[in-house]
């Protein structure tokens, strides 16, 4: 049994004070930790103060992207151990934003998924087809592409703490999703795909999640599905609120 995983991915947004009043709440609020992991991933600037929160509270934590080095002349960069020494568990990679806005090839990504397990980080790889794409017809060929790419080179154990997250780009942050039929048939994809690189039982073992526009109105319909493990979460992770709803709403 796949325990549900709901991510929060606060962007680029909440400075220190903000974080401080968000996680303060959400301690005070949370109650279905032991059923469903939640997970805050802040900016860099943030990470100490939610650590400090959060790391009684049965609640994780982890970063929106890493630099494949441990160190060097890589200015603005943050590197594995940087994290680990925030006691981070996750690590976002391969978003879409990167991808788009600042080039990140699925090579890259390839680079940091295996520098994050390295060091003993859980990457959360993103994945997802543009709305172009999507008309094409080409959501799982292109899904499929991101996926193989950023996995090559590994084995079946080294994956183990893989998170999956399935985000169509015409999706995040438009108010529009895909039905929780549609993600459920690219996500039954992904995983076949998954199976066909690392095997049944790692791809069975591995959580999926879905991002894209998810509030606390739909969760329940996108948790029913039976692929789906969960959810990446963006705008609707900036108020305690809608955030715990959603993590609510992903109980079994």
């Amino acid at each position: 049994m796949r325990k549900p995983i709901i991510t929060a991915n606060w962007k680029m947004h909440k400075i220190i004070e903000e974080a401080i009043r968000f996680t303060a709440e959400l301690v005070m609020k949370a109650d279905c930790q032991d059923e469903v992991e939640i997970v805050i991933c802040p900016p860099f600037t943030a990470l100490y103060v939610v650590r400090q929160a959060l790391r009684e509270a049965g609640i994780k934590w982890g970063a929106q992207n890493l630099y494949p080095g441990s160190q060097g002349a890589f200015t603005g960069e943050i590197s594995p151990p940087m994290l680990k020494n925030l006691d981070c568990e996750y690590v976002i990679l391969g978003h879409s934003e990167r991808r788009q806005l600042l080039g990140e090839t699925d090579e890259f990504i390839n680079r940091k998924v295996k520098a994050a397990i390295e060091y003993g980080l859980k990457p959360i790889l993103c994945i997802g087809e543009t709305l172009e794409q999507r008309q094409q017809g080409l959501t799982q060929e292109v899904c499929r592409r991101q996926l193989t790419a950023s996995l090559a080179g590994l084995q079946a154990e080294d994956i183990k703490d893989l998170v999956v997250a399935y985000e169509p780009i015409w999706a995040i942050g438009t108010g529009v999703n895909a039905s929780p039929r549609e993600a459920q048939e690219t996500i039954k994809e992904i995983r076949n795909t998954l199976a066909g690189q690392f095997g049944s039982e790692a791809a069975q073992r591995i959580r999926i999640q879905y991002g894209g526009s998810v509030k606390p109105e739909n969760i329940r319909k996108i948790m029913a599905e039976e692929d789906i493990d969960g959810a990446l979460v963006g705008g609707a992770s900036l108020e305690v609120g809608s955030f715990l709803q959603i993590a609510q709403g992903a109980r079994g």
